[in-house]
């Protein structure tokens, strides 16, 4: 098993800097990989834990951790989709992975706070092929040396898109518990990250999915053998502690895990 650990970007501290000092401690200590979390706005759930207290932006904070560490990985849990610019996190995300030497792990979701995504100019009903579309922009421009790409909410062809991600490539882990999260998990995503269960709910759940999963994986590969495209990949499991967000109507719990694979 391979540890990882929360760097509380989510959680108001005044100084972000002992955050950037707890990921290095956690490198010294052999901690596999240090996670950050993301909202732009503190409503909701977030509101509800820090009112307006700073939550600070994650993959900045990981461009500090990786400029003040050599190993442990950098994930996201998880960058929420329609709050981005599919392109522009492509750019983003490569960069990082090229600075830190290929350490970066993409956690990504869908959202579920319908007032932060109106304000963020996306359409909440559509979260989800809109966080499908992105995820395929992000691989065509990571991949391809003249990316080309028809969507419904990106077109583009005729440039040139650099840098290439160190990762060949950067793997997507896809987080939420619903079925169509881990659907998604299985149609496109390098591993699945169900956030907020003890490991008792887990192993129920995966026990429960896991027939699901395998007819859509089976699918997947089937029709990336005959694209020529890679197949899934074994991978180990990994487990990420972190303090769980304090809900209105629930008293705070001092740790969650949760999982993906590569």
């Amino acid at each position: 098993m391979k540890i990882g650990l929360s760097l509380l970007n989510n959680w108001g501290f005044d100084d972000p800097r002992p955050l950037v000092d707890l990921a290095v401690r956690a490198e010294e200590l052999g901690i596999d990989s240090v996670w950050v979390h993301d909202h732009v706005f503190n409503v909701g759930h977030v509101f509800d834990r820090i009112g307006g207290k700073p939550y600070y932006e994650p993959l900045t904070l990981l461009s500090f951790v990786a400029a003040r560490t050599q190993r442990v990985r950098l994930g996201t849990s998880v960058l929420v989709l329609p709050y981005h610019n599919a392109v522009r996190l492509a750019k983003t995300a490569a960069t990082l992975d090229v600075l830190s030497g290929g350490r970066l792990i993409m956690g990504v979701g869908v959202g579920l706070i319908e007032k932060e995504m109106r304000a963020m100019g996306s359409p909440y009903a559509e979260r989800g092929a809109f966080a499908d579309e992105s995820i395929a922009v992000m691989r065509a421009l990571w991949s391809q040396d003249d990316p080309k790409f028809a969507g419904k909410y990106y077109q583009f062809d005729g440039m040139k898109f650099s840098p290439k991600p160190r990762q060949t490539p950067i793997p997507i882990v896809i987080g939420g518990v619903s079925r169509a999260a881990i659907r998604r998990a299985a149609r496109l995503g390098d591993g699945w990250q169900p956030l907020g269960l003890s490991p008792e709910a887990l192993g129920r759940g995966s026990r429960s999915c896991a027939p699901k999963l395998r007819r859509v994986a089976a699918t997947r590969r089937r029709f990336r053998s005959r694209s020529r495209c890679r197949s899934l990949r074994p991978a180990p499991a990994v487990t990420r502690l972190a303090p769980s967000p304090a809900r209105s109507s629930r008293a705070r719990r001092p740790m969650r895990a949760s999982g993906w694979k590569r």
